[in-house]
């Protein structure tokens, strides 16, 4: 199988995972798959989880959206958060879940309402993505 570079980029921090095989990122309008000589593109990435395939092995990630930028040589991830799976708190996940679910219920308003929706989708990624 042929391998291509990922590199992870975050406001705060970059991450060079070196040769991949496969990466499956979450799109907005679904999961879409990357393996190496994949055509150009750019694509806009929601919350959700990241699927890395090196040397036969499935490495995790929890994001909360960015861009995928795919090159015949490359894949970069410019994402607004980025959590390796092992990384990740489960119990401070569960309590930001609880919070935010505290807070659906006290709070009145459209954009507030929403803003509890994505809080309570990125809770519920993370801890779904702590297990793997």
């Amino acid at each position: 199988m042929s391998e291509f570079p990922l590199e992870i980029v975050t406001p705060i921090k970059l991450v060079d995972e070196g040769e991949v095989d496969y990466v499956r990122c979450p799109g907005l309008d679904g999961s879409f798959g990357v393996m190496a000589n994949h055509q150009n593109a750019i694509i806009a990435l929601g919350i959700g989880e990241i699927k890395v395939t090196q040397n036969k092995k499935e490495h995790y990630f929890a994001t909360s959206g960015g861009f995928a930028e795919i090159t015949k040589d490359m894949v970069q991830l410019l994402l607004e958060t980025v959590e390796r799976s092992e990384e990740i708190d489960s119990s401070r996940a569960e309590e930001s879940l609880n919070r935010a679910k505290m807070r659906k219920k006290d709070t009145e308003g459209e954009l507030n309402q929403a803003r509890i929706d994505i809080a309570i989708a990125r809770a519920m990624n993370r801890l779904k993505v702590s297990q793997r």
